[in-house]
C-alpha cells in the first residue's frame, strides 16, 4: 500500500529517552534524566482529590462534551482570565502538542516564525501540515520581517515563553508590548506558555491582558503546572468566532472530546480546597527547587551565559556549556542545542539543554563530578 509521507522525523528527544533507559537498564546505574521536559521535583498529590470522583455517574462514562465539560470551562476563566473570558472562547483539547497542531491547522496559514532556538515539534507539526516555517533572533527582529512580509501572505508566530528550550523569560510588560504590536499588524500571535503557571496562580493578569486581542491564541496545558504530563489535557483560546466554529469542528473529528476522568480531575484541583491546595504545594516545591538548580548552576559557571545576555533563566529548562556527550560520561541525560535551532554551529553542538525541575540535591550529586572535571582541567 502507498502511504502519504509526511517528512518529518521521529522525535529526537524520545530517541535520547529510549537509549539512556537502555544504558541504565544494561550497567545497572542510576541516570539521571535531564533530556525530558517533565517536572520530577516532586508528584502532585492527588489523593485528597481523586476520591472526590464518582466514575460510575454519565458524567465520567459518557462522551464528554465536544468543547470540553461546561463547568470546567467556565472554572479555567475564572482561574486564568479572571471570569472575564466568554467559556465559550475556551475549547479543552487533549495537550500542548495538539493544541498546536489543531491550531495551524485550523488558520490559512502561509508562514509560521518562532524563534531562533525553539521547540524541534513546532517544525515538525508545522512539516506535516505543509506550511513555511522561519525564525526571528528577537522581538525587533520579528517585527522587521512581518513588516515586510507582502500584505496577502498570512503569518503567524509561535511565542513561547519561558522559553523552551533556553528556558528565559521576557519581562511582562515587554511582552504584552510586543504581542499587541504583532497583534495590531494582523499576524496571529500563538502564545504557547505551560511553565508559566508553575510560578503563579489567580493572580496573574497576563491572559487578561492579551486575550481581547483579536489576533491572539492562547494555548495552555495543565501538564507542567500541574505535574500532569499523563492526562493530556489543555485548553485553546480565541476571542474570533469563526476560529472557534471550525476548531469545534476539528476537535470532534481528530478527538472526539478529550478524556472525561482527566476533565473531571482538572476540574476539582481548579475548584475545590483540596484541589488549590494541591497544585499551590506542587508548584511551591517545584519552584523552590528549580531555583536552586538555576542559581548553583550560575555560580558554578556551568550556565551558557551567552544565551542569557537580555533575559535571566526561569526554568523548567536550562542551557548548560556542556555538551550531549560530556554530560552523558557522568550519566546526565541531556540534548544537543543542535537540536533546537538551525543556526547549527560548533558553538550550540557545545551546549545542551537540560531540566533543572528535579530535587536539587539529586541534582548536585550529578552535577559534582562534572564540576570537579572543569576545575581540574582550569588548575
Amino acid at each position: 500500500m502507498d502511504i502519504n509521507k509526511s517528512g518529518a522525523t521521529f522525535s529526537s528527544i524520545v530517541g535520547i529517552g529510549v537509549k539512556l533507559k537502555k544504558r541504565s537498564e544494561e550497567q545497572k546505574q542510576e541516570y539521571l534524566f535531564l533530556n525530558r521536559g517533565v517536572n520530577a521535583v516532586c508528584p502532585i498529590d492527588l489523593k485528597e482529590v481523586v476520591c472526590k470522583i464518582d466514575f460510575n455517574t454519565p458524567r465520567i462514562q459518557v462522551y464528554p462534551p465536544n468543547k470540553g465539560m461546561p463547568e470546567l470551562r467556565k472554572a479555567i476563566s475564572e482561574e486564568y482570565f479572571g471570569g472575564l473570558s466568554d467559556p465559550d472562547q475556551i475549547s479543552i483539547v487533549p495537550g500542548g502538542m495538539p493544541a498546536i497542531d489543531l491550531t495551524i491547522q485550523t488558520l490559512k496559514l502561509d508562514k509560521l516564525y518562532f524563534a531562533d532556538y525553539f521547540w524541534g515539534s513546532y517544525a515538525k507539526v508545522a512539516k506535516i501540515r505543509g506550511i513555511e516555517t522561519a525564525h526571528y533572533s528577537s522581538p525587533a527582529d520579528l517585527i522587521r520581517k512581518i513588516k515586510a512580509e507582502p500584505p496577502e501572505r498570512k503569518v503567524a508566530v509561535l511565542i513561547c515563553d519561558p522559553n523552551n528550550p533556553v528556558g528565559d523569560k521576557m519581562d511582562d510588560d515587554n511582552l504584552v508590548q510586543w504581542i499587541r504590536a504583532l497583534n495590531s499588524l494582523g499576524a496571529a500571535v500563538l502564545f504557547d506558555s505551560p511553565y508559566r503557571r508553575i510560578y503563579c496562580g489567580k493572580e496573574d493578569p497576563l491572559f487578561r491582558q492579551i486575550s481581547a486581542l483579536e489576533n491572539v491564541i492562547i494555548l495552555e496545558s495543565f501538564s507542567k503546572s500541574m505535574g500532569l504530563s499523563g492526562q493530556r489535557i489543555g485548553f485553546i483560546h480565541s476571542m474570533n468566532a469563526e476560529f472557534n466554529e471550525e476548531l469545534n469542528i476539528r476537535i470532534l473529528y481528530s478527538v472526539n472530546g478529550v478524556n472525561a476522568f482527566a476533565q473531571e480531575l482538572i476540574y476539582l484541583l481548579l475548584t475545590t480546597e483540596e484541589g488549590r491546595k494541591a497544585v499551590q504545594n506542587f508548584r511551591k516545591k517545584t519552584a523552590e527547587e528549580i531555583g536552586k538548580n538555576i542559581a548553583w548552576l550560575k555560580e558554578q559557571g556551568l550556565l551558557a551565559k551567552q544565551l542569557y545576555t537580555k533575559n535571566k533563566p526561569v526554568g523548567i529548562f536550562a542551557v548548560v556549556n556542556k555538551s550531549e556527550e560530556e554530560l552523558l560520561n557522568y550519566r546526565i541525560g541531556s540534548v544537543s542545542m543542535n537540536y533546537f535551532t538551525s543556526l547549527k554551529t560548533s558553538e550550540t553542538a557545545s551546549m545542551s539543554r537540560i531540566c533543572v525541575s528535579v530535587p536539587h540535591e539529586t541534582f548536585v550529586r550529578f552535577f559534582a563530578p562534572v564540576l570537579s572535571r572543569v576545575l581540574e582541567a582550569q588548575a
